[in-house]
């Protein structure tokens, strides 16, 4: 499957509420969290949504942010429950990493999936910190 790439003023309203229900999904309905998944950052400009689908049904999704001039954001990682193990978030992933060229890379990535960002060079960037009650460690992949 291919890895979809699209600003938010190029995605059509059905993707982008695909996208925005699997997060939900994910995000609130199974990790039990009620937070504000709607935190503005999808309108920038720089922001590019990425998304596996098939049949039109969204299976996993990351959001690239600019976090400063060398600086980008990888967020919002989501696979859903029936895809999960098939490598649709480390496709993700390296297409994120591709779409981030030189800039060094951070995100904060849920405790339990510190190994699972590892594999893609990010390392320890701070304290553990809780977030909407859910462990998180900020990591970063240095590019230079």
């Amino acid at each position: 499957m291919d890895v979809r790439v699209a600003p938010l003023a190029e995605l059509d309203p059905a993707t982008l509420y695909r996208i925005l229900a699997l997060r939900s999904e994910v995000f609130v309905l199974e990790q039990d969290c009620v937070y504000l998944d709607l935190d503005g950052r999808d309108l920038e400009p720089a922001t590019s949504q990425l998304w596996v689908e098939r049949d039109g049904q969204v299976l996993a999704t990351l959001r690239v942010l600019r976090d400063g001039p060398s600086t980008s954001r990888i967020g919002r990682v989501a696979t859903a429950p029936g895809a999960r193990g098939a490598g649709l978030a480390a496709q993700l992933m390296e297409r994120a990493l591709e779409l981030c060229g030189d800039d060094d890379v951070v995100l904060d990535a849920q405790a339990y999936l510190f190994d699972w960002y590892a594999r893609f060079g990010f390392v320890r960037a701070g304290d553990d910190f809780v977030e909407d009650g859910i462990p998180h460690v900020p990591m970063r992949l240095a590019r230079v």
